[in-house]
């Protein structure tokens, strides 16, 4: 094998990394055989420190995908929830939690609290650990989805759209309570839990006590049956009535006039 130039190396390299479709290779090689020489890598070595460095931008990007098809209001972390605030759930049960075996079980969370307590903050940080775990995942408000369903029902192709929230490793649904559901949003809904029913979680942020759940959804049966799927084997997170949004305001403001 004839030596060539490190011209005509880096040509090749580039034109077989397009080929392969490898682009950090291709933007990386030339940089990374610099820093080879200078370490007096060996050809294995740099041949290491390449292919890692496709590797990591392959994940990175997978990373970045995930949480954009989640569709998170905003991006929100377990760790930096303050536990203080909810002494109810500990350090403890956030990392229980955050280990995603009850993805792998397939039960339902559900966050239970007033406004202002934490509720969201919690599905979101459950939805960004499940994603850095590479899950599949989607935030929604109740009200959205059941929009969704209503608009997808009337045009005919709902149970694509079913079939694709239940193909979700966890689905988020926030705000239960905030907005009432008529019946047939209450039955459409009442597809996707019962699609995901004890093979994939659902992680529910609510302001409502079980007990009120017929204020939202008129039919008697229907709450009892959603009851009963979302509670079975569920964790139960309850981050109380005291608003840690009002209580930071009123702090904020304490500070500003002070």
């Amino acid at each position: 094998m004839s030596p060539i130039t490190d011209t005509a190396a880096q040509a090749a390299i580039g034109a077989a990394a397009r080929d392969l479709h490898l682009p950090t290779i291709r933007d990386e090689a030339t940089r990374l055989a610099e820093i080879a020489v200078r370490e007096r890598q060996t050809h294995l070595g740099y041949l290491a420190e390449v292919l890692s460095a496709e590797v990591d931008d392959r994940a990175g990007r997978r990373r970045a995908r995930r949480i954009a098809e989640a569709k998170f209001p905003r991006i929100k972390t377990l760790t930096d929830f303050n536990i203080d605030a909810v002494p109810a759930i500990g350090p403890a049960v956030l990392a229980t939690l955050a280990s995603g075996a009850y993805i792998d079980a397939g039960q339902p969370i559900v966050a239970l609290g007033d406004s202002g307590t934490g509720k969201t903050h919690l599905l979101i940080g459950l939805g960004l650990a499940a994603c850095e775990q590479g899950r599949s995942v989607r935030y929604t408000t109740t009200a959205t989805l059941v929009n969704e369903l209503v608009e997808a029902a009337d045009d005919r192709h709902l149970s694509r759209v079913v079939g694709r929230y239940a193909r979700l490793d966890l689905l988020l649904l926030d705000e239960l309570g905030y907005v009432q559901v008529d019946a047939r949003g209450a039955e459409l809904l009442f597809q996707i839990i019962t699609a995901r029913e004890e093979r994939a979680s659902i992680a529910i942020g609510t302001n409502l006590p079980f007990s009120e759940w017929g204020t939202i959804f008129t039919d008697p049966r229907l709450v009892a049956a959603i009851v009963d799927r979302l509670t079975f084997n569920a964790h139960i997170l309850e981050t109380g009535t005291s608003s840690y949004r009002l209580r930071t305001s009123k702090t904020n403001r304490r500070n500003q006039t002070s």
